[in-house]
């Protein structure tokens, strides 16, 4: 993927050429820097590791359910508001699958 040098957008190849899609701007195409690039079809064929919790991939932690009272939960963090502001812990049983959310004060 290339960027625009002049507007910052993302540019298309043409050819032997980059073209950018907002402002027009042109460069000639590099083989060698472009071959160094990471592309969509690189990270698909890539080989994905599972970690551990069981079949949701998810890690598991000591958590009462509040619809079961089973003790052991699924757990992932979320960024839910602003950038400033703390993530928010989700966790989902692992009898019931009802899921919850616990945020930091």
């Amino acid at each position: 993927m290339k960027f625009c040098d002049e507007c910052g957008s993302m540019m298309q190849t043409e050819g032997d050429k980059w073209v950018c899609t907002q402002c027009g701007y042109e460069t000639l195409r590099d083989e060698a820097a472009e071959a160094e690039m990471v592309t969509t079809q690189a990270q698909e064929e890539s080989e994905i590791i599972e970690s551990g919790g069981g079949s949701s991939g998810l890690p598991t932690t000591s958590a009462n359910c509040p619809n079961c009272d089973n003790d052991e939960a699924y757990w992932y963090m979320q960024q839910i508001r602003s950038a400033d502001e703390s993530e928010t812990r989700f966790f989902v049983c692992t009898e019931c699958e009802h899921k919850w959310r616990e945020d930091d004060h």
